[in-house]
């Protein structure tokens, strides 16, 4: 059956109820903007604070029911930078092999909490850091700093060089990158190849359709809406239309509303997981992390908005190709050893069977076209956007499978 007459006038229903509840206050906004704007300068902070000091007026069992606690991974420390502090943590073995993981949109660092586990006790020595505005991560004020692929960059050599010990040089790292990770990995790693031994991307951003972003979408974060509106409907639904910290499912919004908050065909607007971060520890799952994110850090939702639209989300195509040619560079060499970086001479990708957000024939079928058939390795498990949280040994496993069969 053909779904597409449907899905257009969906679509269009969607545009009619967004251009319908922003109509009037985009009007109050041009008038209100216009009446400061001839008064007084805004004063705009350079960096918006985390959650982080906050965190002194609460007591030790109510630190330890947020779904986001200060001590829910080892080895934290805050790196104090020129774009605010950034929470990283670090722990394993000083001479295992060193793992940098980079996560997604919305779920802060915690995302890899299952699979750092898993890493450490097979021996690495692991890395993980919340991106500027997300968990416990300042976030430079996007009025100032896009979040693309500069201030990604930026941030990632300071997290490097942060440790104690040598993660560049002859000393060079692993990197996973998650969701919108995975594209800013797969860009670092073309700006830098010679620092990452081995890029492992799982459910990867960077080379989403241009079809998958619909009308409305745009429209939402297409710079036309006022950012106090934008705010509103994305905050709605980064909330899941709840209470504090995802504790109710009780709507809040009109129906219309609701709809308009999750525009068909935009991974970033897709709903969040009620999985379990932690094991034995259920009420801490991505869906209240990111609640809580959404309601405690003022700066995530600036940070997130600003992603949607600079991230390398969409639209990466020549630097996955200039990981091909790398990759065939190293693998053609008669001495591999000296074109360092990317040890297997591939990549690795790995998918969720039932993701809906980054769906993995389609997005395979383009890694395809611009890594080449020959320059990556695609394995797909059971689970779905969220399979680094569902099913991080199997992901755990797929990596140490890649590393070992190095043909390199």
């Amino acid at each position: 059956m053909d779904f597409s007459p449907l899905r257009h006038y969906i679509d269009r229903s969607l545009l009619r109820d967004v251009v319908f509840w922003t109509a009037a206050p985009v009007l109050a906004y041009a008038a209100v903007n216009s009446i400061l704007s001839t008064t007084a300068p805004r004063s705009i902070p350079k960096v918006l604070p985390s959650p982080r000091k906050s965190l002194q007026l609460l007591s030790a069992q109510d630190l330890d029911s947020l779904p986001y606690p200060p001590d829910a991974l080892p080895g934290a420390r805050d790196v104090d930078t020129p774009y605010g502090n950034i929470r990283v943590y670090e722990w394993g073995p000083e001479d295992g092999r060193k793992v940098l993981c980079v996560h997604g949109i919305s779920t802060p660092c915690i995302a890899f909490a299952g699979m750092a586990e898993l890493l450490v006790e097979r021996g690495c020595r692991v890395m993980v850091f919340d991106l500027f505005g997300r968990g416990y991560s300042d976030a430079p004020n996007p009025d100032y700093y896009r979040q693309d692929i500069a201030l990604w960059t930026s941030q990632i050599l300071l997290v490097l060089a942060s440790s104690k010990l040598a993660w560049t040089g002859s000393d060079r790292f692993s990197l996973i990158g998650y969701s919108m990770g995975g594209g800013i990995g797969a860009t670092f790693t073309a700006y830098f190849p010679d620092l990452v031994e081995s890029l492992v991307l799982i459910a990867p951003g960077g080379l989403l359709r241009a079809s998958r972003i619909s009308r409305s979408s745009k429209l939402l974060y297409g710079g036309l809406l006022p950012d106090f509106l934008v705010k509103y409907l994305v905050g709605q639904r980064l909330r899941g239309s709840s209470g504090p910290h995802g504790s109710s499912n009780k709507p809040t919004a009109p129906a219309s509303i609701a709809e308009s908050e999750v525009p068909a065909g935009h991974p970033a607007n897709s709903k969040d997981s009620d999985a379990p971060i932690f094991t034995g520890r259920p009420g801490m799952s991505i869906a209240k992390a990111v609640a809580w994110e959404t309601d405690s850090h003022p700066g995530f939702l600036p940070s997130f908005i600003s992603s949607i639209k600079y991230a390398p989300v969409s639209h990466e195509h020549e630097q996955w190709r200039r990981l091909g040619r790398r990759c065939e560079a190293r693998r053609a060499s008669a001495e591999p050893d000296k074109v360092s970086g990317l040890d297997e001479g591939k990549v690795l990708l790995i998918f969720g069977k039932q993701d809906h957000v980054i769906v993995a024939d389609e997005t395979a079928e383009d890694a395809t076209a611009a890594l080449g058939r020959e320059n990556l390795k695609v394995v797909t498990l059971e689970g779905g956007h969220d399979v680094p949280v569902v099913n991080a040994r199997g992901c755990v496993d797929a990596i140490y499978d890649f590393w070992d069969d190095s043909p390199v």
